[in-house]
């Protein structure tokens, strides 16, 4: 570890501000009006902990903005053209990777579908056909994964840009899993009330953290073979933008994959998203 003083300036503003962030959801819950401006906020934290770390290395080390940001991932790296290329193959590889986890777990009969019918498509949008749910979910792939991916920077440039490079002390092994358990603990402000796991409660700290850690795994390896924060930020995006969009075109009316076993969020998931990481760590290692 580089500076313990700037980890821990950069967890406890990360930490502080998600608790701070959703102080309005303990008190009204995860349906009330103040969700979407909270989870804002909450994923603003780690940005403001990597500016809290600059501003207080600036006082004494005085780092040029540029160094930072090269440091920081914030460039594109050695090739920005590599770079781009890492892009436009996350923006793709994620929503096939999430077509075939719900595939699987279909199969396995945790993801009740309905894919004839799209009864849970029309539930939301009555008039809706097969084309306008393909042109619904190519727009959520495409369009809205750009304005996911603003909001997903907020965690990305602290998580993978600042936190992770920093704990390449204890290998690459040892520092994907800590900034993926560091992530997913991060997360415990939305996870003690039950997000992602209707009915689990408290107890979807433990699923949620280990889903963090598989794609940190992902989102760390891009991070570190590119040398930019870039590919893992619209991994991330589209990753928040294609599982409602998809799961809304595919799910049957008023049925909910189960939520340890099915769908992205549980068991096939979170070995899908496992065995990528592992495999793009031992075919082409990361270099940074």
């Amino acid at each position: 570890m580089r500076n313990k003083a700037d980890l821990i300036i950069y967890l406890a503003i990360a930490f502080g501000g998600a608790w701070l962030a959703a102080i309005p959801l303990w008190n009204q819950g995860l349906q009330s009006a103040p969700l979407p401006l909270s989870l804002a906020a909450l994923q603003v934290a780690p940005t403001l902990g990597v500016l809290a770390v600059w501003l207080v290395t600036a006082l004494h080390r005085a780092p040029a903005a540029r160094q930072w940001a090269r440091l920081t991932g914030l460039t594109f790296g050695d090739s920005p053209r590599r770079t781009i290329r890492y892009v436009a193959a996350t923006w793709a590889g994620i929503p096939v990777l999430i077509a075939a986890v719900i595939a699987v777990s279909a199969l396995l009969g945790v993801f009740p579908t309905d894919l004839a019918g799209l009864s849970g498509y029309r539930q939301a949008f009555p008039q809706g056909t097969h084309a306008t749910a393909a042109i619904g979910t190519l727009t959520g792939i495409v369009v809205t994964t750009l304005f996911s991916s603003v909001t997903a920077f907020g965690e990305e440039w602290g998580w993978r840009g600042f936190l992770l490079p920093r704990l390449l002390s204890l290998g690459y092994g040892g520092a994907i899993l800590a900034s993926g358990l560091i992530w997913g603990l991060w997360h415990a402000p939305l996870t003690l009330l039950g997000w992602n796991y209707p009915g689990l409660g408290p107890w979807a700290v433990l699923p949620f953290t280990a889903f963090c850690t598989v794609v940190g795994a992902v989102l760390g390896w891009l991070r570190l073979r590119t040398g930019s924060v870039w590919p893992a930020v619209i991994g991330h995006g589209v990753l928040n933008a294609a599982v409602p969009t998809m799961y809304l075109v595919v799910s049957a009316a008023g049925r909910l994959p189960d939520p340890l076993l099915g769908g992205v969020f549980g068991a096939v998931g979170l070995l899908a998203f496992g065995v990528l990481g592992l495999a793009l760590a031992r075919v082409r290692p990361a270099v940074h």
